[in-house]
């Protein structure tokens, strides 16, 4: 085999291996400011953010937040920002919540004035097929998490010692 038939095939294995890289962001609930109580006239922060925002399955968004907590409820729960019946809660002040499927998730604070005040929002999770691109706009809050499977990561590796040992 010549040295440009084993570099035309390392490349397209490369090329393979690229193409099923995953990323995953991890957005900032807030942003700078945290997951804290909208001024009177700003109610609908969240909701906004969130519409200016792209997420995917895979994705996780992070709330910081003092003296209050998270919660993810069902959609009748969100309108009347009830906080009895959770499907998730957390109070730790450092929350990240992972977007494991697609559709809306309903969060809100899990102090009724709170979430009253604004306090909550609705994100809406593209499904794979619709998530070719995150356009939107906010980017999200730190650089993505690349990875490649740990099998494809060995399998390059031994390859690449395959064709150095050939070639040397």
């Amino acid at each position: 085999m010549g040295s440009t038939t084993v570099l035309v095939l390392l490349l397209t294995i490369f090329s393979c291996l690229q193409r099923s890289t995953v990323s995953s962001f991890e957005f900032q609930a807030g942003e700078v400011k945290g997951w804290v109580v909208p001024h009177a006239n700003d109610s609908k922060l969240y909701n906004d953010w969130a519409s200016e925002n792209r997420f995917r399955v895979g994705d996780s968004i992070r709330f910081r937040y003092k003296k209050d907590s998270v919660m993810v409820v069902s959609e009748a729960d969100y309108k009347k920002c009830n906080s009895t019946h959770p499907i998730f809660f957390s109070n730790t002040g450092n929350t990240v919540y992972h977007l494991d499927h697609s559709g809306p998730y309903y969060f809100i604070s899990g102090v009724a004035e709170h979430c009253q005040r604004g306090q909550r929002m609705i994100v809406k999770v593209m499904a794979s097929e619709d998530s070719s691109s995150r356009g939107g706009g906010t980017p999200p809050s730190s650089a993505p998490t690349l990875s490649l499977g740990a099998s494809k990561l060995v399998l390059f590796q031994f390859l690449l010692s395959s064709v150095v040992a050939y070639l040397f």
